[in-house]
């Protein structure tokens, strides 16, 4: 692509990595300009992979240096999720057509009503001793379903991890978006071998991309840590409120 829609990339990568760090969702602006600026949809969605590695890189180091990490749930989880990504990575090597948006509509539906109708069920971030993670299994087994999804499209992949980690496991906001960027930097990088392997990586705008991903992630988990679980929840909810307009609407 020419060059000087690079930059054009870069700054919607700003916005995107900030907002799949604060909540999710942020991999539709993404695609979208990519495909606006002229790229066809099945080689956005490998390309900006790229972007989502860079940008979780830049997350998972962003929370180590704010004293937020528990890498050893994080990788057990991470592992699940990866059995899932590559088979998902697999379908969405040949994915053609709008109609995957609409079931993500559905999916982001089921999350909203999920949110609003259920209790808080989240411990403080000042909780210096967080309560432990609950139903293990149930959530690594939750976690394989999700890196299918996030193999296959990852497109609002933040909204399945989320309640996951929070409802099912009971791990409170902020710990929980340390857990999503540990998770979706390791599947990605499966993932991002299945689309490269089969030529479906433009790494010129992916690069461009991981630029602005980088950026936004590190404002991202700044929000997450400095304001905590009121904001994170509003800014989620929102999101999905966009983007199931957008699906479902606008398609």
């Amino acid at each position: 692509m020419d060059l000087w829609l690079l930059p054009f990339l870069s700054l919607a990568g700003i916005a995107a990595g900030w907002l799949n760090v604060m909540a999710g969702g942020g991999s539709m602006i993404s695609v979208l300009t990519m495909v606006f600026l002229g790229i066809p949809g099945p080689l956005a969605n490998g390309t900006f992979r790229v972007a989502i590695v860079v940008q979780n890189i830049t997350a998972v180091t962003s929370f180590r240096r704010r004293g937020f990490s528990d890498f050893r749930l994080s990788f057990s989880l991470a592992m699940a999720a990866s059995v899932g990504a590559i088979g998902g990575a697999m379908i969405g090597v040949n994915l053609s057509g709008p109609w995957f948006n609409r079931v993500l509509g559905a999916v982001m539906i089921l999350v909203l009503i999920l949110m609003a109708t259920g209790g808080n069920g989240q411990t403080s971030v000042q909780d210096d001793q967080p309560s432990p993670a609950r139903n293990l299994l149930a959530g690594h087994l939750l976690m394989i379903l999700a890196g299918i999804w996030g193999g296959f499209i990852q497109i609002g992949v933040g909204f399945l991890l989320m309640p996951i980690l929070s409802r099912v496991m009971g791990i409170d906001l902020v710990r929980v978006n340390m857990h999503k960027v540990f998770i979706v930097l390791v599947y990605t990088c499966s993932a991002l071998a299945v689309f490269a392997s089969q030529s479906q990586v433009l790494w010129s705008a992916g690069l461009a991309l991981a630029l602005g991903h980088a950026v936004g992630a590190w404002l991202g988990v700044r929000s997450s840590v400095l304001v905590g679980d009121v904001l994170i929840k509003r800014v989620f909810m929102l999101a999905i409120i966009a983007l199931v307009i957008k699906l479902i609407f606008f398609s």
